[in-house]
């Protein structure tokens, strides 16, 4: 981490896009906020996105070959089940 915050900063490329995006941009920016900002967050929340879908993806093709080798499975009422336990307690968790 120490190494990464001796690192200089680096330029995102510009990006042209039509006027009209560019009125709908400015017009959804928070008061105080920059366009660079606004920018930066969404590359940050787009490349934490993607990290979360290879790392899901990669999680289904390892269940998939532990499945296709050993031909156990579980039941798709179990999983819904522990999920919609997980769900009811996030949702728990928040009211509080």
């Amino acid at each position: 981490m120490h190494y990464i915050r001796a690192m200089k900063t680096a330029v995102i490329p510009q990006v042209r896009v039509e006027p009209e995006l560019r009125a709908d941009l400015d017009s959804v920016l928070l008061p105080g906020e920059t366009l660079t900002e606004f920018v930066e967050a969404s590359v940050r929340r787009a490349v934490e996105f993607r990290r979360v879908q290879t790392d899901f993806a990669e999680r289904c093709d390892a269940s998939l070959a532990t499945y296709e080798r050993t031909g156990v499975s579980v039941p798709a009422e179990q999983v819904l089940s522990k999920l919609e336990a997980k769900i009811a307690a996030r949702v728990k968790q928040l009211s509080e």
